[in-house]
Formats: structure tokens, sequence, C-alpha cells
């Protein structure tokens, strides 16, 4: 089964990303390296988070559609970035998200499967 495990930034790790890049990042790819290593890797991407801001576009029912500046859910975590791990489970994906060593969220979602 595929899983998507979407990273969420917070205040605290926006911290240790400022004090100190280099250590934080070695942290991050050792766990990723990890998961590639145990063959659980399927892909995954960073989101830009410092330069640009994001847009969110919102349609209504009639059509029309609306956009502004900014997060499509206010609040103090930032969308990261997601990576998409193969496991034999949900709780396989869960301890896998549980293991990220540095202070993020990490939410855990199947893939939708094509019929």
């Amino acid at each position: 089964m595929k899983y998507a495990l979407v990273i969420f930034e917070t205040d605290e790790s926006r911290r240790r990303i400022q004090a100190d890049r280099a250590a934080y990042r070695k942290e991050y790819e050792g766990w990723i390296g990890g998961l590639a290593a145990a063959g659980k890797l399927a892909g995954g991407e960073a989101l830009e988070t410092e330069r640009t801001a994001p847009a969110t576009v919102r349609t209504a029912a009639d059509g029309t559609s609306a956009v502004t500046d900014g997060p499509a859910h206010a609040g103090g975590e930032t969308l990261g970035g997601w990576f998409i791990v193969e496991v034999a489970d949900r709780a396989e994906a869960i301890e896998l998200a549980r293991s990220l060593p540095t202070p993020e969220t990490v939410e855990v979602r199947p893939v939708l499967e094509s019929a």
C-alpha cells in the first residue's frame, strides 16, 4: 500500500532550521536515506517555504474563483512537502512518520489507487 507522509513545518522546526541549516538538513536527509535504503521510499518533494508565499485559489459552486495570497489553511504550521512510502499497512506508515527525527507534524494519508 502507498501512503503519503505530508510534512508540516512547525515553529520549532523553523527555529532549528534557522539556527543550523546544515545540521538540520543532515538529520532530515539521514531519515530519508533510511527510508530509501529500506525500500520504503517511493517518491516525494519538498516545497519552497521561505522566499515565496503560496497563493490559494478557491472556486465556488457557481464556477467563479477567488485568489488570495497565503496558505489555504491559516495556522502555525506550514505545508513543507511530502513523501510517498510503500508499506504493508497504515500502522507501518504511522511508525515511519513517528521515526522522523525533526520536530515537524506529519499527516499520514493513504494514496488513492485507481480501480
